[in-house]
């Protein structure tokens, strides 16, 4: 007698046979996908990734011009429920304790010490800073911070300059991931279109796209980024540089995919189910991108899925040497830039934090990557 793969001690046990044989396509690959927890938690966290990028503004303690010169390079403070150390003795309710500071005579240097008696109520949906959600709707509540909006709280310490480094980040992460997002769809259309136009007709057309590619490739990557960012204009503003740089990165990252989409196109076009389809009169179309394309879906999937955190690292790269975007945007890259000197970053490491936020979400990518590469198949599990 032997064991199902379902009934293995340990394991998670899936859908009946029955079920598995009526359910639809959709639900197959969800239930592929369930098996794999690391990437329905990284599925998770991507999720409110996206909740942020689509309502930074409120899930910011302050806005992005928020600056506080009284507290440059100040340490996280303690979210805390309840307190026993104030002088009102027992009281109930988030705050977090204020700062001491004190200034070395020798070298000017300003440090900062929580003070239990200097109490900071913290509240959800408070008002504070006013600002226009989406661009459109003028709102002045935040899902947390100070009671008073002239308090200090700042759960992630501050910058250089004295800006939030927690409203810094969630900023930044809606232009980093959006950049990563937009240029890896641009990327990926260019890549598709043209590596199936080039592995489906070949000929005179697959001889130039591959010559475009073949130049494309020649060009190392990091030089080419680099002089594409100098020639943009020093007086562009943050918006303009913004796209003209999600730009670029999609022109340069087509053409990998680009090769694989036409390698498949190649093998698949003699296929059986190529040769019905253009005798049924479906046009060049639709047997490209309707019936040969979902054949190899679950690579594009890997594949895109990879390419994102690959975008994402790339603007980093930029903005932290200088080339990319730049104050006043803010981005992962621009917020290291701080962390990249050693006297800050030695009586600051929470400047560091932006750097977790950019290793958590190429993971998560991954890992989500990993997860639908498994389940676009799920009649295999």
């Amino acid at each position: 007698m032997t064991l199902k793969e379902s009934d293995a001690p340990g394991s998670t046990p899936g859908p009946s046979e029955a079920r598995r044989t009526r359910a639809s396509q959709r639900r197959l690959v969800w239930w592929a996908f369930k098996k794999h927890r690391l990437a329905l938690v990284s599925a998770w966290l991507l999720a409110a990734m996206l909740v942020v990028i689509a309502l930074c503004e409120f899930m910011a303690p302050f806005t992005d011009r928020h600056r506080d010169s009284e507290y440059t390079t100040a340490p996280p403070q303690v979210l805390k429920l309840w307190d026993t150390d104030g002088p009102d003795g027992f009281r109930f309710g988030l705050h977090v304790d204020g700062y001491t500071s004190e200034q070395d005579p020798r070298s000017l240097r300003i440090t900062y010490e929580p003070n239990p008696d200097d109490r900071v109520d913290v509240g959800l949906f408070v008002k504070g800073e006013e600002y226009e959600l989406f661009g459109l709707i003028p709102m002045d509540r935040h899902l947390i911070g100070p009671e008073d909006v002239d308090d200090p709280m700042y759960l992630f310490g501050t910058t250089t300059d004295g800006q939030d480094l927690l409203s810094q980040l969630v900023y930044a992460t809606r232009v980093s991931a959006s950049v990563g997002i937009i240029g890896v769809l641009l990327a990926f259309l260019l890549g598709i279109v043209l590596g199936g136009v080039s592995g489906y007709f070949g000929g005179w057309i697959d001889n130039v796209v591959q010559r475009v590619i073949e130049l494309i490739m020649s060009v190392p990557s990091i030089p080419l980024w680099l002089g594409l960012a100098a020639a943009l204009p020093a007086t562009m503003g943050p918006v303009g540089r913004y796209f003209i740089i999600t730009t670029i990165l999609a022109l340069v990252a087509w053409t990998g995919l680009a090769r694989e989409v036409r390698g498949r196109f190649l093998a698949l076009r003699s296929e059986e189910f190529v040769t019905s389809a253009r005798l049924d009169g479906s046009s060049h179309a639709r047997v490209m991108f309707r019936h040969m394309l979902p054949s190899f879906s679950s690579h594009v999937i890997a594949a895109l899925s990879l390419s994102i955190p690959g975008m994402i690292l790339a603007e980093t790269a930029l903005s932290w040497l200088g080339m990319g975007l730049r104050p006043p945007a803010v981005s992962w890259g621009v917020q290291l830039q701080d962390a990249s000197k050693w006297s800050v970053l030695s009586g600051a490491p929470w400047l560091l934090i932006p750097g977790l936020c950019v290793v958590l979400v190429v993971l998560a990518f991954n890992f989500v990557g990993d997860g639908l590469r498994d389940a676009a198949d799920p009649y295999k599990h």
